[in-house]
């Protein structure tokens, strides 16, 4: 599941992206009452993700799998993103990186409007 579309740009510390996918009625994360806000964790877990998959292919490697263990300081703005007509906006930056995990605060957006922040930890196998 992957549910960025585009990389706007990105650097050593920082990523930038875009996604259309909570307007999908097939949307993986959609329950019956749509698609609520908490799910903008697993957006900001994703931007991570692909950050790191870009850090390691820029250096000739290739990201190592990892798994998603604690989330701090979020604040959702919101209560749902499926009826929300635009796309959504991510701004990620690293934090804290080793070989074991790393951590990242997530902002993401909705027409320049907060709908979420926090921060992401990931444990790297």
């Amino acid at each position: 599941m992957c549910l960025w579309d585009e990389v706007l740009d990105w650097d050593a510390g920082r990523i930038r992206l875009r996604a259309t996918s909570h307007r999908d009625p097939a949307h993986p994360l959609r329950g019956a009452g749509g698609l609520r806000a908490v799910h903008l964790c697993e957006y900001g877990a994703q931007a991570m993700a692909v950050h790191g998959g870009l850090l390691a292919r820029e250096a000739g490697g290739v990201a190592p799998p990892g798994m998603l263990v604690a989330l701090r300081g979020v604040r959702l703005h919101v209560a749902r993103i499926d009826d929300l007509p635009g796309a959504l906006d991510c701004e990620a930056q690293q934090l804290a990186a080793s070989e074991a995990s790393q951590q990242y605060a997530f902002r993401i957006l909705h027409g320049g409007d907060l709908l979420a922040e926090g921060r992401a930890t990931a444990m790297l196998r």
